[in-house]
Formats: structure tokens, C-alpha cells, sequence
């Protein structure tokens, strides 16, 4: 099974890192997505229970897993974000499976595991503002997706 998984991370870690745009498959982008959460997560230095538990949560709601169907993608999500090639390249691929309409509830996610710790981080922030950018997002939209799971008025 390891080597498996070592396969199926090289194959995609080589598809992001082609030169031409990557059309993921559902389950390279549901890794995609948990691998950009785990990057969000680990973005200020630390990596804390609250935000693995965060990222599983999100995991299992966004695709109807079960709690360990859930930690086994955030565990292989793991392994494939300290692999990976720049942010921009995994935001650019999931850009590209998933549909606009879509994408306000992706940043919603990684809202979510931005603020499990219970704080702002300015290299969080800063991530999300890009990502935004890059999955054609505005700053208004992410004020707005942070506000929503945050529980701000609008």
C-alpha cells in the first residue's frame, strides 16, 4: 500500500509540475484541497491538534467521509504538501476542477483551518490573500468567506 501511495504522489507531484495547465481527477483534487489545507495549517510554524482536527472536519464534510476516511486523506495530504511544488501550482490545479461557484466554499475551508488555532497569523493571511487571487477570488470575497466562518456580521 505504501508503495502505492509513493506512486500515485509522484505521478501527481509530476502533473503539477508540468509545464501545461493539470485537469485533476476528483480524488487528485480532493488530495489537492487537503494538501493546501495542511499548507495553510503549517503556514505560521506550527501544526497543532486543533488544526489537524479542523482540517479533518472539513475534509469529512466537503466529501461525506467518515472520521478515518477523513484522517487517512489529511495523513496522505501530509506527505504530499512537504513534497509539493509552490502554492501557486496547487491553486492553479484546483482552479481548474473546480467551478467558480465552488471555490467560495473552498476558501471557506481554509478559512476554517486558518482560524482553528484561535488566531490571525500573518503568514496565513498572507497565503489566503494569494490563493484568493489565484482561484479568482477577490479580497472581498475572502473577507467575506473568513467573516462567515468566523461568525462575523457581514
Amino acid at each position: 500500500m505504501r508503495r502505492y501511495a509513493c506512486h500515485m504522489f509522484e505521478a501527481m507531484l509530476r502533473r503539477l509540475l508540468a509545464p501545461a495547465p493539470v485537469t485533476l481527477s476528483a480524488p487528485e483534487a480532493h488530495l489537492a484541497l487537503a494538501a493546501l489545507l495542511v499548507r495553510i495549517a503549517r503556514a505560521d510554524g506550527q501544526y497543532d491538534a486543533s488544526e489537524v482536527a479542523k482540517i479533518d472536519a472539513v475534509l469529512a464534510r466537503l466529501y461525506a467521509l467518515s472520521a478515518g476516511d477523513a484522517a487517512m486523506l489529511r495523513a496522505s495530504a501530509e506527505t504530499l504538501e512537504a513534497e509539493a511544488p509552490d502554492t501557486v501550482r496547487f491553486t492553479r490545479a484546483l482552479k481548474a476542477a473546480v467551478s467558480l461557484e465552488d471555490r467560495s466554499g473552498l476558501l471557506q475551508a481554509l478559512w476554517a483551518v486558518a482560524l482553528a488555532d484561535g488566531k490571525r497569523d500573518a503568514e496565513e493571511e498572507q497565503i489566503l490573500r494569494m490563493v484568493a487571487n489565484l482561484l479568482g477570488l477577490t479580497d472581498r470575497e475572502s473577507a467575506l468567506a473568513r467573516q462567515r466562518v468566523a461568525g462575523s456580521p457581514q
